[in-house]
């Protein structure tokens, strides 16, 4: 009996490791590739244009505000009541246009970005995958973040994952 489960356990470790020798582990740096792409450059220049205009456009708005406070504090003394009132209003809207231009501008320039760099992360990845095919690679990690880049197809175990838990 001894014999037959030390066979078997022998029988086991071997096809484990014949197993574990198919499989191809990879890594790259997604970082310093990202930084090396072609078009790089013409994007960073895009985004920045785009980031300027914005950025003026605040300083417009935020120029107008000073402006219209400097002259509310020279004059504050001969108004009314109802122009004071009124000049504080338009000084608190215009404070609240610039703040939510602000919020605005913060993301569209995300939405900029992203729709700048999507192409050219997506030409890596398309490399990225092709190359690990081609080399029979099973995995590629991104070996600054630690993250997958590339997986063969594989079973989805999340099911049986959160039944051994109780999950439903």
């Amino acid at each position: 009996m001894k014999t037959v489960s030390k066979l078997i356990l022998i029988l086991g470790l071997f096809a484990f490791s014949f197993n574990a020798e198919a499989q191809k582990l990879g890594h790259i740096d997604f970082a310093k590739l990202y930084a090396v792409m072609p078009g790089l450059d013409t994007v960073q220049i895009k985004y920045k244009d785009y980031a300027e205009q914005l950025k003026k456009q605040i300083g417009t708005m935020q120029t107008e505000l000073e402006n219209k406070y400097a002259d509310y504090q020279a004059n504050v003394a001969n108004m009314s009541p109802i122009i004071k009132q009124t000049k504080e209003k338009e000084m608190s809207d215009l404070n609240e246009r610039i703040q939510a231009f602000n919020t605005q501008a913060q993301q569209d320039l995300a939405a900029k970005e992203s729709e700048l760099t999507t192409p050219i992360i997506e030409k890596a990845r398309k490399a990225i995958n092709e190359v690990a095919k081609e080399h029979g690679y099973s995995y590629i990690f991104n070996s600054a973040e630690g993250l997958l880049l590339f997986a063969q197809e594989s079973d989805d175990i999340t099911a049986l994952v959160k039944k051994k838990l109780g999950i439903k």
